[in-house]
C-alpha cells in the first residue's frame, strides 16, 4: 500500500521531523511513500494541502492509498479548519491515520475536537447566554414561515401563512404530490413567500423538515418541545419524515460529476440559470433478457427543475460544450462582447471574494453545530460523518470558486495584463482543449467567458470585457 504524507510546521515540531516520522512509518509498516506535502508556518492559503488533494483524487480511484498526518489537530490552524479537511479529504474515499497512534482518526474526531475547541472566548460565552435564551423558548432570529415573534418573544402563529404551511402538508401527505409538483402548484395559484418571491423545491422541502411546525423550538443545539403552539400534529410530521427518508435515502459514498459551464449558463427564455442534470436509466432488453444501464448529462432550466415554471428547455451537455468549444475559437460567430471597463470588474471580482468568505464562515458554522450536536448525543456518529462528507464536499466546490475569484481579481488589476491573458486563454482553449485537465479547462473559459445563453436552437456566447 503507498501512503502520502501531509505535515504543517507547528511550534513543538518541524517539517523535517514529521517528515522523517513519516518515513519511518511507512518502513516500519512496509508502505511506499508515495509523496509527501508540506506547509511551512501558518501560511492561510495552505497549498500543500490543496496539492495533496488534487493528488490524492488522481491516485484514490487506483486503490491502495492512505493518508497520514501527526494527528487531527494538524491538519489545521484551529479546530474547525482542521476538522472541515478531515472530512473533505475523507470525501475522497482514503483512510487518515495519525502518526502519534497510528489509529484511524474517524474513531478520535468527537473526542479530539472537543478537547481543542475553544473555551472561554467571548464568543462562547455569547453562544451560551444565546443557548439560555433558546432554553426558555424565546426565538433568536427570524421566525420560520407561519410564525412571527409574540409576548415573551413566543412564536405565534400568522392565521395566512399558518394555512399555507398546512396546504403543502396537506399535499405532499394526502394528495400525494411531489416536492416540484408543490412549488408549481403553489406559484400557479399565486401563493408568495414572505418577501414575496417564488416558491421552489428547497423552500418547500425546508418546511416539510422544520420541527417548528410541531411546536418545537430548536436553536443552538438547543431543542424545546411544547413551546409553542403548532401547526401540523405530530403524527402528520413523522409520517412526511419518512416518506422524505424513504424517497431520498443518505448515500455517504456519492460522488457528483462537475459539469464545465455550471454556473455560467442561462436559459434564452426566462433568464434565469441552467443547472446540471445527471439522470440514469435502467432496462431490460428484450431480445436476450440482459439489464442495461445509460447515464445522461445535459443542461436543464433552473425555474424547471426546482419551480416548475417556464419550458422544458435542455440541452445534452456534451453537445452544447462542444457548441462553446467551436464557439470560442477566433472569428466564432456566436461570441459578443460585454460592455464595462476594468475598474468595474475589479469591484465586482473582490464583491465575489466577499460573498464567498462569508458563505464559508456560514459553513464552518454548520460544520460547528453539526460537532455539538454529536459531542452532546444528539446525533449518532454515522449521521455526523454522512453530514460532514456532504458538507465538504460543498466546502470544497466553494474554495475552488475563492481561489478561481482571486486569480480574476488578479487579472483584472491590470488592464494590459488582462488583455493579454484574455488572448491567451482563448488561444489555449482553441488549441490544447482536448488535454488540458477538467479543472483547468473550467477555470479558463471562466477567464473569459462570461455567460453562455441558451435557446433551444441557437446559442449566444458573452466574453468578458
Amino acid at each position: 500500500m503507498r501512503a502520502v504524507g501531509y505535515f504543517r510546521e507547528t511550534e513543538s515540531r518541524s517539517l523535517a521531523e514529521q517528515s522523517e516520522s513519516f518515513l519511518e512509518f511507512c518502513k516500519s509498516n512496509g508502505f511506499e511513500a508515495a509523496a509527501t506535502f508540506l506547509d511551512p508556518g501558518s501560511r492561510p492559503e495552505a497549498r500543500g494541502f490543496r496539492q495533496m488533494l488534487e493528488f490524492v483524487r488522481l491516485q484514490s480511484p487506483q486503490g491502495f492509498l492512505l493518508v497520514a498526518v501527526s494527528d487531527l489537530m494538524s491538519l489545521g490552524s484551529g479546530p474547525t479548519e482542521a476538522v472541515r479537511r478531515y472530512f473533505q479529504l475523507a470525501s475522497l474515499g482514503v483512510p487518515i491515520i495519525s502518526l502519534n497512534d497510528e489509529a484511524d482518526l474517524a474513531t478520535d474526531l468527537l473526542r479530539i475536537w472537543s478537547r481543542n475547541r475553544s473555551n472561554g472566548s467571548v464568543g462562547e460565552r455569547v453562544k451560551a447566554a444565546m443557548r439560555q435564551k433558546a432554553v426558555r423558548g424565546e426565538v433568536l432570529g427570524r421566525p420560520p414561515y407561519g410564525y412571527r415573534v409574540g409576548m415573551r418573544r413566543r412564536l405565534v402563529i400568522v392565521p395566512i401563512e399558518g394555512s399555507v404551511v398546512r396546504y403543502i402538508f396537506r399535499l405532499y401527505l394526502k394528495d400525494g404530490l411531489g416536492i416540484r409538483r408543490i412549488a408549481r402548484r403553489l406559484n400557479d395559484e399565486q401563493f408568495r413567500t414572505r418577501k414575496g418571491g417564488l416558491w421552489s423545491m428547497v423552500t418547500v422541502r425546508d418546511i416539510l423538515r422544520n420541527r417548528a411546525y410541531v411546536g418545537t423550538y430548536s436553536r443552538f443545539g438547543v431543542r424545546v418541545p411544547a413551546s409553542h403552539s403548532a401547526i401540523i400534529g405530530q403524527e402528520d410530521f413523522q409520517r412526511v419524515q419518512e416518506r422524505l427518508d424513504q424517497r431520498r435515502p443518505v448515500s455517504e459514498g456519492r460522488r457528483m460529476s462537475p459539469f464545465l459551464l455550471s454556473g455560467i449558463t442561462y436559459c434564452g427564455y426566462c433568464g434565469n440559470k441552467m443547472i446540471g442534470v445527471t439522470r440514469k436509466q435502467r432496462w431490460q432488453r428484450r431480445s436476450d433478457g440482459m439489464t442495461r444501464t445509460a447515464q445522461y448529462r445535459y443542461y436543464q432550466c433552473e425555474s424547471r427543475t426546482n419551480r416548475s415554471l417556464c419550458d422544458y428547455h435542455t440541452r445534452r451537455a456534451h453537445e452544447l460544450e462542444e457548441e462553446v468549444r467551436r464557439g470560442l475559437k477566433p472569428g466564432g460567430s456566436r461570441t459578443t462582447k460585454t460592455a464595462g471597463n476594468g475598474a468595474l470588474a475589479v469591484g465586482e471580482a473582490e464583491a465575489q471574494i466577499r460573498r464567498l468568505r462569508d458563505k464559508a464562515k456560514r459553513l464552518d458554522k454548520r460544520l460547528e453545530e453539526y460537532l455539538e450536536s454529536a459531542v452532546s448525543g444528539r446525533m449518532n456518529q454515522e449521521k455526523l460523518r454522512s453530514l460532514g462528507l456532504n458538507l465538504a464536499s460543498e466546502q470544497l466546490q466553494l474554495e475552488e470558486r475563492l481561489m478561481e475569484s482571486h486569480k480574476l481579481a488578479e487579472l483584472q488589476a491590470s488592464e494590459a495584463e488582462r488583455r493579454r491573458q484574455h488572448d491567451n486563454v482563448l488561444r489555449r482553449l482553441g488549441e490544447d482543449w482536448g488535454t488540458l485537465a477538467f479543472g483547468e479547462r473550467r477555470d479558463l473559459i471562466r477567464t473569459v467567458l462570461d455567460r453562455v445563453v441558451v435557446k433551444d436552437d441557437r446559442i449566444e456566447m458573452v466574453l468578458k470585457p
